[in-house]
């Protein structure tokens, strides 16, 4: 039941995000370029497996994109409200297809299952 409630949360803010994005007319092909770049953050798993948690975990946490959206939305600044769409419509999407936070057990040990 847990899993099914957070894939819906996610398709919602997923959903959500998009919605938002096109309300503000931003380019479609930045949002196709830039919709995985968040997934750069894996990188750290070369270190080691707990600082590759760590990383992945800031980049895939929806409090990051979420401040950078309201402080764009306050000084009005475009480029940092489209860009934390794009983010906050990433973590949604691996929500949706069930990629959660990580453990520093493994890569495949996430909050939502293991992969």
């Amino acid at each position: 039941m847990i899993k099914s409630f957070i894939k819906i949360e996610g398709l919602v803010v997923f959903l959500a995000s998009i919605y938002l994005y096109y309300s503000n007319h931003f380019s479609w092909l930045l949002f196709l370029i830039l919709l995985l770049v968040p997934d750069i953050s894996m990188v750290g798993y070369f270190i080691n497996k707990k600082v590759g948690a760590n990383i992945y975990n800031v980049f895939h946490s929806y409090s990051i994109p979420i401040v950078l959206y309201v402080i764009g939305m306050m000084v009005s600044v475009q480029t940092l409200v489209m860009v934390s769409l794009i983010w906050i419509a990433h973590i949604g999407m691996d929500r949706l297809l069930g990629y959660g936070l990580k453990y520093d057990s493994d890569f495949k040990d996430t909050h939502i299952q293991r992969i």
